[in-house]
């Protein structure tokens, strides 16, 4: 028996590694519709999605970098249909840490997405849903697809208005338009009662680094001139006022315990009123960014003392008139005085805190603001138990101010990265990578110079002086100056192209970098070659350019014509590299494979590389380009259509990443692709056999 077996097992592995070859993936999902009536004429329009093991869709809010695509459901408008809200998700939602993109969220198994509308009349309520479906190594490529609802069973209105305009139903806060991929069954099945959503919480070493993120967070806030000053003022309050020095330390751990109470709701109502996500879907829309650029850069210029930012002073008054040492309740009153009073130095701080918390899921920022907290209240509640500690911290004066100012430089640079995010988003080219990092470079040393005393702002007090009536530096401020100026001058090199991997994901991506050291920019690395500059393309695509081949010079065209000419010119097989903006694996096979010398050096010397974006929906072809594709079953209208109807239709594969190779012919030099697999050796030994092809077939 364990022959036989051993036998089917041995089958089993042959009939795999012959489905390995490149061919069309199945389609892994199944789509029902389905009209459920509430009453009246209001109807719940429910798109049931079953997904085969192991693929999954992304959810609504997708969470991870914004580079993931979410589904839309766009519905055709007429006079007897209104929206009522958005398209909701229901089903089993699964988070988990992605060490590509960060925190995630998606659907496998099942999915329902739910639309509410009102309709006047019976009829045909049509439309299109766009959505793209992955697996644990590939993405397919998105597709947009129709559907049809048919309403039998309603009152007729009298009055309905004659057709308009498509409208779009789209989740919430979407921040780019997503594509998507899927076969559509239009068959109406029967579907249970609504089930319970469940949210996994995100990994625990993730909680563990927001939490502990934001404790240090909450400790910066002590050092500030609101919070710090308020430290010996109060814990005195409490042990003078108190009768026995117990009941004293008792009112300062219930003062601390407010405050902990205080942010932590906070923490939960965020999440209860906008959404588990809601504050990371914020983080990945441009507007959002833009929002939270303009609020932090007025927060940095408040920090540098240009002006006070507070809330209202009634606030304080009726909060204030409460707040006394006689029951739990007054003591409550008082550390929530304390939190209104404080807004002013703690609010730049919780605002970068909150949205690093959304990408934690629903407990996210509940878990910030406790860990926030915890380091705000911890000071009070110790110098409560020890009081004689209170006689040595320092006291207030203008190095707070100093501390302010400092907060103030870096809130500053934090604001560039949302910046950067909507420029992105958006392809404005108002901030490239040189431009971001010569801003940083600038901030670094003014705060460096700040810190020795060179720079005075119009609220410092007078620098302090040594025995001899000289002005001095501190050993504290000296070795964060030394820091400041460090910082600049490792971003220095960023100017020229150099990676600067350790802070790869603040600074935007190497393909909105104009220069490269090195890589000679565009005109050096194309001489190199021997071939001509690539052209088409180039002005939309090149920011999406990997970092490693800007890096290593290596020249990549965007069009498959283009690529077939330099393959004549140059007498190189043709590297055709079907990728996409938002493929995580394809940036994987860049930076784990592409990068090694000994593949770069192959890329270079041996082959056209043609990079051939599958997932680019901003750039319509020309109308006597356009056409349909029997392949995909669908029309092809831009250039990510394009490539990907070549993909389909030449090479019968629609998943990205795929590397296929050809000859200045199009003649194929491989009898199959090679998909993501990060293994160095065995790229190389598929590319050396391409090489080896190559040769035998133009002796």
């Amino acid at each position: 028996m364990r022959i036989v077996k051993s036998l089917w097992l041995l089958l089993i592995s042959c009939l795999f590694a012959v489905s390995a070859f490149a061919q069309m993936t199945a389609d892994p999902t199944t789509w029902t519709f389905e009209a459920k009536k509430k009453g009246n004429n209001n109807y719940d329009l429910i798109f049931h999605l079953k997904l085969q093991p192991h693929w999954h869709i992304w959810s609504f809010n997708p969470g991870g970098d914004g580079s993931l695509i979410s589904p839309s459901f766009t519905f055709d408008k007429t006079g007897t249909l209104k929206l009522d809200g958005k398209t909701k998700e229901k089903g089993k939602l699964i988070t988990e840490d992605n060490p590509a993109v960060g925190i995630v969220h998606m659907y496998l198994n099942q999915v329902d997405y739910i639309q509410s509308v009102a309709v006047t009349g019976n009829g045909k309520i049509t439309g299109k849903y766009k959505y793209q479906v992955c697996d644990t190594e590939k993405c397919l490529a998105a597709k947009t697809k129709p559907f049809s609802f048919d309403i039998i069973d309603a009152v007729a209105v009298a009055g309905a208005d004659t057709p308009k305009t498509a409208v779009t139903a789209p989740p919430a806060d979407t921040s780019k338009p997503s594509m998507s991929a899927s076969k559509t069954n239009a068959d109406v099945a029967p579907v249970d009662g609504p089930k319970k959503v469940s949210i996994e919480k995100p990994k625990q070493g993730s909680l563990l680094s927001l939490f502990f993120g934001a404790l240090i967070g909450g400790i910066l806030a002590v050092l500030t001139p609101c919070v710090y000053s308020m430290i010996p003022i109060t814990v005195s309050f409490f042990t003078k006022r108190s009768k026995t020095r117990a009941e004293g330390i008792r009112n300062a751990i219930y003062y601390s315990l407010s405050i902990i109470i205080i942010f932590t709701v906070l923490g939960i109502l965020i999440s209860a009123i906008f959404g588990g996500n809601a504050l990371n879907n914020l983080s990945t829309n441009w507007i959002a960014n833009l929002f939270f650029f303009a609020v932090f850069v007025i927060f940095g210029i408040s920090f540098l003392g240009a002006f006070e930012i507070q809330l209202p002073s009634s606030w304080t008054s009726k909060t204030d008139s409460k707040a006394g040492v006689g029951s739990f309740a007054g003591i409550f009153f008082m550390a929530l005085t304390l939190v209104i009073v404080s807004f002013s130095c703690t609010g730049p701080i919780i605002g970068p805190l909150l949205v690093i918390a959304g990408r934690g899921g629903i407990t996210g920022p509940a878990i910030g603001m406790f860990g926030f907290s915890v380091g705000l209240a911890l000071p009070f509640a110790l110098f409560a138990v020890f009081p004689g500690m209170l006689n040595k911290i320092a006291s207030s004066g203008g190095w707070l101010n100093q501390v302010k100012v400092t907060l103030g430089f870096i809130e500053m640079m934090l604001a560039l990265k949302f910046l950067s995010n909507a420029d992105l988003a958006r392809g404005w080219r108002l901030l490239d990578r040189e431009v971001f990092i010569a801003i940083w470079i600038v901030l670094a040393v003014l705060l460096g110079v700040y810190l020795l005393g060179k720079l005075k702002l119009s609220h410092d007090d007078a620098p302090a002086k040594n025995i001899y009536g000289q002005e001095y530096v501190s050993l504290f401020k000296l070795f964060l100056a030394i820091g400041c100026f460090s910082f600049a001058v490792y971003l220095l090199p960023g100017m020229w192209g150099a990676p600067l991997n350790a802070m790869s994901q603040f600074v935007p991506p190497m393909g909105t970098q104009d220069f490269v050291l090195g890589a000679g920019g565009g005109n050096g690395a194309a001489v190199e070659t021997g071939g001509d500059k690539p052209v088409k393309y180039v002005d939309v695509l090149k920011i999406y350019e990997p970092e490693v081949v800007r890096k290593f010079g290596l020249v990549t065209y965007y069009d498959y014509d283009e690529a077939v000419a330099a393959s004549k010119k140059l007498k190189k097989p043709i590297m055709l590299d079907f990728t996409g903006i938002n493929c995580v694996n394809c940036r994987k096979m860049e930076g784990q494979v592409w990068s090694n010398p000994e593949v770069m050096k192959r890329l270079k010397e041996d082959f056209v590389i043609a990079s051939l974006y599958c997932d680019y929906d901003k750039l319509d072809l020309p109308k006597s380009e356009q056409h349909f594709s029997q392949a995909l079953q669908s029309d092809v209208v831009t250039l990510g259509d394009k490539n990907e109807d070549l993909q389909a239709t030449k090479f019968n594969s629609n998943s990205q990443p795929f590397y296929f190779y050809v000859d200045e012919n199009g003649n194929k030099l491989a009898d199959s692709g090679y998909s993501y697999n990060p293994d160095v050796q065995r790229f190389i030994n598929h590319l050396e056999r391409v090489k080896e092809k190559y040769k035998q077939t133009h002796s």
